[in-house]
């Protein structure tokens, strides 16, 4: 897809973003953004305006209208799968509520500098409840990185199956023994000491996330 319109007008249907929120983000009207879409104004969107929604959406600026990456392959744009399940930011409820399947596109070179795990071993979910605020919120989509845990656990976010339950924790690893603390980001939430790695079955690290601009 050549047309930087089209490919905006993709990212934002595919990311659940609406056109006056990215409006605002780059500090203009709400209605900027639709115009640029539907109307063709401006004709071009500024530098500055290009470099921060392709930050934002993780892609090349090429595909939003700047100059062509010289070190960009074909098929700049690598699929990750959103996958159609909800994972718990709260008490810990069994969460397996469908949204869509769908995929996110991401910039070859971006995706490569942020893990050396293969597409396949990376998933989109998205977080439902407040315990891991304000590090994400719900509705946030997270990018899960399911081929660093087991023996690459360190301390961070982590996707967690908890009994019947999968949710969205910070670990703090005890470094004398296989035990870890896990922790949630609110305050109003209390942390779980002293659990053991065969108890909370680590899914797969959070390495990303992104949210809608309010």
């Amino acid at each position: 897809m050549s047309d930087p319109r089209a490919v905006l007008e993709r990212l934002c249907t595919e990311r659940g973003e609406d056109f006056a929120g990215l409006s605002r983000m780059l500090g203009r009207n709400a209605a900027y953004i639709q115009q640029y879409i539907r109307r063709g104004t401006p004709r071009r969107l500024k530098e500055e305006e290009r470099r921060k929604l392709a930050r934002y959406f993780a892609v090349s600026e090429a595909l939003l209208g700047g100059p062509p990456d010289s070190e960009q392959g074909p098929g700049g744009l690598v699929s990750v799968k959103r996958h159609p399940v909800r994972v718990s930011a709260g008490p810990g409820a069994v969460v397996t509520q469908e949204f869509g399947k769908a995929c996110f596109a991401f910039d070859k070179r971006w995706l490569k500098g942020l893990t050396a795990s293969q597409p396949s071993k990376l998933s989109i979910v998205r977080v439902e409840g407040d315990s891991m605020a304000p590090t994400l919120n719900a509705g946030d989509d997270i990018l899960v990185d399911l081929g660093d845990a087991g023996d690459r656990l360190r301390d961070g976010i982590y996707v967690l199956r908890i009994d019947d339950a999968v949710v969205v924790k910070r670990l703090a690893l005890n470094p004398t023994g296989r035990r870890v603390t896990v922790q949630s980001d609110n305050p109003a939430y209390p942390d779980w000491p002293d659990c053991s790695l065969a108890d909370i079955k680590p899914i797969g690290r959070v390495i990303w996330a992104g949210r809608r601009v309010v």
